[in-house]
């Protein structure tokens, strides 16, 4: 939630994306623009299934049913128009390194390099999709600096849980591929009027990482919540991982995911540089 409360604030949005599904949604919010993320999922579908998420394909299928109740509300012109000119945010293929690749033995019969060419051929599709269901303005993440995220340091960082360098490697090959993958892509004949951007999350996340102290933090390598070594999502809370005193000294809430301030930060260098 804390990621799209800060991209909804620093685009002048709303107070904060809500989630299409599981939430009551008013004719303000499907004007203004919702969520269709599942937490857990990635580009390679198997990665969604190994945690019982929603696919990419499943939450294309919401952003289908979501344009039906549009309608509904603007009616079909305006629909369209709200459809073609809005931005949409692609962020996701974490997990299918961090997980799918490096934790289970589900994709070993690819070697690292066709694994990364296979989620970009993933990635490629998706974005040719959402493009044929009305999108134009995609913007498409990178991957993170995933060997210094706390749940990687702590399962192949060794006894001083440093970051590890071979699964950081592995973004910046995944990221150069994917940025090149969506150059290519980006206004081209199979997809015309299409501006597609390449967001790139690893380098100033690293640098936030090796630099805490220009940013505030006081602590990187573990996440505020409990011991920050093992918790995640739903095993943070008061009766298993007290969290720290201060979140805002901490770049990682959790084993995973950045403090509420921690993504302001990140967003902020973001959109100064993208524009979004």
């Amino acid at each position: 939630m804390a990621s799209k409360r800060a991209v909804s604030r620093r685009l002048g949005i709303k107070e904060y994306v809500p989630a299409y599904l599981g939430t009551e949604l008013s004719d303000f919010d499907l004007l203004t623009g919702v969520s269709f993320a599942s937490g857990g999922c990635g580009f390679d579908p198997l990665t969604a299934e190994l945690v019982s998420v929603l696919t990419m394909d499943n939450q294309l299928d919401l952003f289908k049913e979501y344009k039906g109740k549009l309608e509904r509300v603007a009616g079909e012109h305006r629909a369209g128009e709200i459809v073609a000119t809005s931005v949409y945010m692609v962020v996701t293929g974490t997990d299918d390194l961090a997980n799918t690749y490096f934790t289970t033995p589900f994709r070993r019969d690819y070697d690292l390099e066709s694994y990364i060419e296979f989620v970009v051929r993933c990635a490629s599709d998706f974005i040719k999709k959402l493009y044929g269901q009305g999108a134009r303005r995609i913007n498409v993440t990178g991957a993170p600096p995933i060997g210094c995220v706390p749940s990687q340091r702590t399962n192949a960082g060794g006894l001083d849980r440093d970051c590890v360098p071979l699964y950081n490697q592995a973004s910046v090959v995944l990221n150069a591929a994917l940025e090149k993958e969506i150059k290519r892509l980006n206004g081209s004949a199979d997809l015309p009027g299409s501006v597609l951007k390449y967001i790139d999350l690893y380098t100033p996340l690293l640098d936030m990482i090796q630099r805490p102290s220009a940013y505030g933090f006081d602590v990187t390598n573990r996440g505020c919540c409990g011991t920050g070594v093992f918790e995640v999502t739903m095993t943070c809370n008061r009766y298993t991982a007290h969290p720290c005193r201060d979140p805002s000294k901490f770049l990682f809430w959790d084993t995973y995911h950045l403090t509420e301030r921690g993504y302001e930060l990140l967003m902020e260098q973001i959109i100064n540089r993208y524009g979004l």
